[in-house]
């Protein structure tokens, strides 16, 4: 079967989003480590949360509350400069060393290559453009329709908006969560594995396991 487009996540798939570890511990001495990873943690929680309760807030929102809750619950204090400076880290994201060079290589197979990804345009587009990707990836979020990944809503309409069969699309993840939600909809998947973790216990296999991009040059 042919792969027609490639259809990548944007948060842990080709951007680092414990990067904002630095910004942080410049404003927290000590504690950039801490806030970066429960700051993740919270907001996947939250988009999660929203859209079980059917309470769709866009991503940007979801990111700035899930930062209250962590300053608050590691008892730090903010302004509104400390937190405009940390929300600005999520739209200067480092993209991981070998994103760039795996997408040109793989425009030359002259596939439809997207993001997909829970962030909405307005944190999405200044991050690709900031690492000079948009000559390479059309930005496609789930603002659009207001269904949060691993909503098979949210799939069917990365789905509607290629125009190809779901056999046809080789999804990338390195969020298992979304792997799961995105192999359950039909997709062909690709686990970016970045981390070494063992696979969930959810009944989900997902087509390919890479440690990073690369492996899809294989």
């Amino acid at each position: 079967m042919t792969i027609k487009a490639y259809v990548y996540d944007a948060y842990g798939t080709l951007f680092d989003v414990h990067s904002v570890s630095e910004k942080a511990e410049s404003e927290f001495k000590g504690y950039g480590k801490t806030i970066s990873e429960q700051w993740r943690k919270k907001q996947v929680e939250y988009f999660m949360l929203h859209q079980l309760t059917g309470n769709y807030k866009p991503f940007s929102e979801v990111t700035k509350n899930a930062l209250l809750y962590t300053l608050k619950n590691l008892s730090l204090q903010s302004n509104e400069d400390t937190l405009h400076s940390l929300m600005q880290s999520y739209l200067e994201l480092e993209v991981y060393e070998e994103v760039r060079a795996t997408l040109e290589t793989l425009q030359n197979q002259n596939k439809t290559q997207i993001i997909f990804s829970n962030g909405n345009y307005e944190m999405l587009n200044p991050l690709v453009e900031k690492r000079d990707l948009n000559h390479l990836l059309k930005v496609l979020s789930v603002d659009d329709v207001k269904q949060y990944k691993p909503a098979p809503a949210a799939y069917q309409y990365a789905l509607e908006t290629l125009g190809v069969e779901p056999y046809e699309v080789l999804f990338m993840s390195s969020n298992f969560w979304d792997i799961t939600g995105a192999s359950s909809f039909g997709f062909k998947t690709a686990w970016i594995n970045r981390a070494g973790f063992e696979i969930d216990e959810l009944g989900i296999k997902p087509d390919y396991i890479y440690k990073d991009l690369r492996g899809l040059l294989e």
